[in-house]
């Protein structure tokens, strides 16, 4: 990896945070010292409103509530807005790395739970799932849910710091799913010319939501994205039927070979590959994993969804320890895509690994950048905050090279010469140092005096209170029987 010296490096940060600033018509100088606040935020403020007590926000709390209000103003405008989010996503894409040991771009996308229980006067509330920690509870909430797509930065060992960079975060309506909202999303990164991706080799990760069929189909239109995706183990596939090469007869030809069932080891025929990995863990602990794979696997469809034509190769994950005894559940995943032979076995099993650092943002967003503590009633303004907590993110991720390790007295200190990518609770702890040395694009407030307020006994209409919405239940149509 070629390296820059640091004064090209605050160049770089601050030719960012430049184009930041421009993205914003209005309170421009208002929404950055809000995303400095956030950025900087190492568990000192447990409220939007306490960020306004940062350093690096010069402003009173009103202005932070006015800079949340007019940052994403689109004003119901749709072409505005994706206009204006895909300039948001083309600045997000300035700071990503370029794949250097991998030929291709790797991204993963998930949808997490901000649950608004309390909230009767937030509209298009409904029944979300949310995981919780009592054992026997049912996983259910109240509130909305955003899904999310990021890119996830080449590592360069094991140990590597879990980034997971932000490119796109959009709210889940009540009549849509999360896999929609998600293919609309990719559709968007994937067809913009503009960014350093297009027309190159690309890799998506998701988890077991991600592989029913309407997904899969819609994302295997894009002819340089390979699908990376967990299944659950009592999935049945088919293989490819066999080339008929007697004389041709009248009727359909066959579409699908032998039934694949994952749950039955008999109705599994032998793999077309087999890789073994030697991995050690931090604690010391070897193990192996064993990936079989079945080349050219089929799943059904529908008469819209002709899955026949959509072919992907089937992977089985087994780990064991040195006397080979199994660690885990064996795990199934799918690779489906036109370029999916341009992905080894290896690193099949080292994508969808690296998956999991999604989740570490969505923890670190929901703990440290107070991502579902911002309560409002405006659902445009909840959209609005999740977009300026994802800002702060990629900001961090911009600046972990400008930052150093401060280690708290329980904390061991970094080895000198240590290479090792900066943690995001570590930039976040020298956030407010870089932002003083480098300075701010904006300009300083300025005193404008006290406003007049409310009139004497001016009173405030009352908010409808809008009820939970369940989705309604397919309408059961009668299907015509199979003779």
């Amino acid at each position: 990896m070629q390296k820059i010296n640091h004064n090209q490096l605050i160049a770089q940060f601050q030719s960012f945070r430049q184009h930041l600033r421009g993205l914003f018509k209005s309170y421009s100088d208002s929404v950055i010292d809000l995303i400095d606040a956030l950025a900087s935020n190492s568990n000192s403020a447990y409220s939007p409103a306490e960020l306004s007590l940062s350093p690096l926000f010069e402003r009173t709390y009103s202005s932070l509530y006015k800079a949340i209000q007019k940052s994403f103003n689109f004003n119901d405008n749709k072409k505005k807005k994706r206009k204006k989010l895909k300039n948001l996503t083309r600045l997000i894409a300035e700071v990503t790395p370029q794949p250097e040991k991998c030929s291709f771009y790797l991204f993963a996308t998930d949808t997490t739970p901000h649950p608004r229980p309390h909230s009767p006067t937030l509209p298009e509330r409904g029944y979300i799932y949310q995981p919780n920690t009592v054992a026997g509870n049912n996983p259910v909430g109240v509130g909305h849910a955003f899904s999310f797509v990021s890119m996830l930065p080449e590592k360069d060992l094991q140990s590597s710091a879990p980034w997971s960079i932000p490119l796109s975060a959009e709210r889940v309506p009540i009549e849509k799913k999360g896999t929609s909202v998600a293919i609309e999303q990719i559709d968007a990164l994937m067809t913009d010319e503009s960014l350093p991706w297009h027309n190159k080799l690309s890799v998506l990760t998701a988890d077991s939501v991600y592989s029913q069929r309407s997904f899969l189909f819609d994302v295997s239109k894009h002819k340089n994205l390979v699908l990376i995706a967990r299944v659950r183990s009592n999935r049945i596939f088919y293989s490819t039927p066999p080339i008929q090469q007697e004389e041709k007869k009248r009727g359909c030809p066959k579409k699908f070979g032998e039934r694949f069932d994952l749950a039955l080891e008999d109705t599994w025929h032998p793999p077309d590959e087999t890789t073994q990995i030697n991995s050690t863990t931090k604690k010391g602990r070897q193990f192996t994993v064993t990936l079989k794979a079945w080349h050219h696997m089929l799943m059904r469809g529908t008469q819209q969804e002709q899955m026949y034509k959509c072919p992907f190769t089937l992977v089985r994950v087994h780990v064991t320890d040195d006397t080979g005894c199994a660690i885990w559940k064996p795990m199934w995943l799918i690779v489906m895509g036109e370029q999916r032979v341009c992905i080894s076995l290896a690193e099949v099993y080292s994508c969808y690994r690296q998956r999991f650092d999604i989740e570490h943002m969505f923890r670190f967003k929901k703990q440290r950048l107070l991502m579902t503590n911002y309560q409002t009633p405006e659902v445009e303004h909840e959209e609005n905050w999740i977009r300026l907590v994802m800002l702060a993110y990629v900001q961090l991720w911009a600046a972990k090279d400008l930052s150093k390790h401060l280690p708290r007295p329980w904390e061991r200190a970094q080895e000198p010469n240590n290479d090792k990518i900066a943690s995001p609770s570590t930039v976040q702890r020298d956030f407010q140092r870089i932002i003083s040395e480098i300075g701010k694009p904006g300009n300083s407030p300025k005193p404008r005096g006290n406003s007049t307020g409310r009139v004497r006994g001016q009173t405030q209409t009352k908010r409808v209170k809008h009820p939970v919405i369940k989705k309604s239940k397919k309408s059961n149509i009668s299907q015509p029987q199979a003779a």
